[in-house]
């Protein structure tokens, strides 16, 4: 009984190879494609570098940096723009390329412990610590908040989701 069904599964092993064969787009390769014909046997092309129709091009593309904002009293988003100077304090943060307070939440465990990093730390990192823990003591009603200090990447890991809450107090430092 088995060497009969040996015997039938092979033919259908070698209708599927065949099929798999007249496939050029699965098994494609530069044997498989078109001969290049002769370049006279191709319609003359003519290179522009500065066509007049490029200037309709160029404003679909997206820019290559991201443009400073214009200076407004308030902004609909609610973003404010970085007012403080590195000079007025012993720590300083700096935006991000899309001026954005660098405060991100990172998840582990399926979502079970959550990390707040603030991010691209300049200066006396110790003294930002100490600053950012008491607001997120005062935000956990007096708590305790264990938090981990990176020197080397200028990162700050607090253990729990307080992104909101340090965001609004940079915002209001100015940063």
């Amino acid at each position: 009984m088995a060497a009969t069904t040996k015997l039938t599964l092979w033919p259908k092993l070698s209708q599927l190879i065949r099929l798999i064969n007249t496939q050029p787009a699965l098994h494609s390769n530069f044997r498989s494609s078109k001969v290049v014909e002769p370049l006279d046997q191709y319609p003359e092309v003519e290179i522009v570098h500065n066509a007049p129709e490029w200037k309709y091009v160029e404003r679909l593309l997206p820019p290559r940096i991201v443009p400073q904002p214009k200076p407004k009293e308030s902004y609909p988003s609610g973003w404010q723009p970085q007012t403080a100077n590195a000079s007025e304090r012993s720590y300083y943060i700096a935006r991000t390329k899309n001026h954005m307070v660098p405060v991100y939440l990172h998840t582990r465990f399926r979502g079970q412990r959550r990390l707040t990093v603030v991010r691209r730390v300049q200066g006396d990192i110790w003294a930002l610590e100490r600053d950012l823990r008491a607001v997120v003591e005062s935000a956990r009603n007096g708590k305790l908040c264990a938090s981990r200090v990176n020197e080397l990447s200028g990162q700050i890991y607090f253990h729990g989701d307080y992104v909101d809450v340090l965001r609004d107090h940079l915002k209001s430092q100015g940063f």
